[in-house]
């Protein structure tokens, strides 16, 4: 757990200087979206936001279904999310095509996050700042999705973590 919020911080104290000396192009201040997260037989187990602010992405999971234990979880390039693998996710956000996980010397990629750890009721939060990116690029011509995974998340290995299958998927939409 202290590793996971250190990482959280590393990332966090990232996103004030990912933009230092560049000027972005950014969705407008306080731009936002929203997915919900259904699971293979399509009922909804999580909901997530993303909003935009200075030119980082802070990513929110409120999980009210999901099995418990510690999950992956990453933002996806694909906004489609077909039952019952997901795979039409696509592969992980990574705009700057680096190695998976924030413990890989070559990573992380721009969509990964801690794992999400849900209890016994099924239900869990997570909440990071991705440092690396703006809303309408993660939400480019063929949007993205955001995923959880059935196990954790080694941090390190690529493509994924070892995270093993995708059990959740929703589709981010603006709001």
């Amino acid at each position: 757990m202290t590793r996971i919020l250190a990482m959280t911080a590393l990332l966090v104290a990232a996103a004030g200087c990912a933009n230092e000396g560049t000027t972005p192009a950014a969705s407008p201040a306080g731009a936002s979206a929203v997915a919900d997260l259904v699971d293979a037989s399509g009922a909804t187990v999580a909901h997530a936001t993303a909003i935009e602010s200075g030119g980082a992405i802070r990513i929110n999971i409120d999980a009210t279904a999901v099995p418990s234990g510690i999950h992956g979880t990453h933002v996806h390039t694909v906004g489609r999310c077909d039952a019952p693998d997901f795979t039409t996710a696509g592969g992980h956000w990574n705009p700057g095509s680096t190695m998976h996980g924030v413990e890989n010397p070559h990573g992380p990629h721009a969509g990964d996050m801690p794992n999400l750890t849900i209890g016994a009721d099924g239900r869990g939060t997570l909440a990071i700042t991705l440092p690396a990116g703006t809303l309408d690029a993660m939400l480019d011509a063929d949007g993205a999705a955001i995923v959880i995974h059935a196990a954790a998340d080694d941090l390190k290995t690529d493509p994924s973590g070892n995270s093993g299958a995708r059990i959740a998927c929703g589709v981010f939409r603006r709001a």
